[in-house]
C-alpha cells in the first residue's frame, strides 16, 4: 500500500484549465491531465526561475519529490505538444 500524500502548498490558482491545439475538435482529441502540484512546480521552476531546492521549500516538500513532480509535468506537456493532445488542469 503506498504512503499517503503529504499536503503540498500551492499558491497559484489558474483561471484557465484547458488548452487544446487549434483547428481540431475537442471530441477528436486525447487529453493529458496535469495535477495542481505539477502546475505549481512548473510555475515556480520554469516561469519564476527558482532553483529546485527553493521551489521545493515553497511547496513544503523535499527536493527529490519536487524533482519527480516537475519531471512528470514536463513529460506530460511534451507529450501533449508533440502528439497534439489537449491539456486539462485538474483542480483538486
Amino acid at each position: 500500500m503506498p504512503r499517503p500524500l503529504r499536503c503540498r502548498r500551492i499558491l497559484f490558482n489558474p483561471s484557465v484549465t484547458y488548452y487544446k491545439p487549434a483547428g481540431i475538435p475537442i471530441r477528436a482529441l486525447e487529453e493529458v491531465e496535469l495535477r495542481m502540484d505539477e502546475v505549481e512546480a512548473l510555475r515556480l521552476c520554469d516561469l519564476l526561475g527558482l532553483k529546485q531546492d527553493e521551489a521545493a521549500e515553497k511547496m513544503k516538500i523535499s527536493q527529490p519529490t519536487f524533482n519527480r513532480i516537475l519531471s512528470n509535468a514536463r513529460k506530460k506537456i511534451a507529450d501533449a505538444i508533440i502528439n497534439g493532445k489537449a491539456i486539462k488542469i485538474l483542480k483538486e
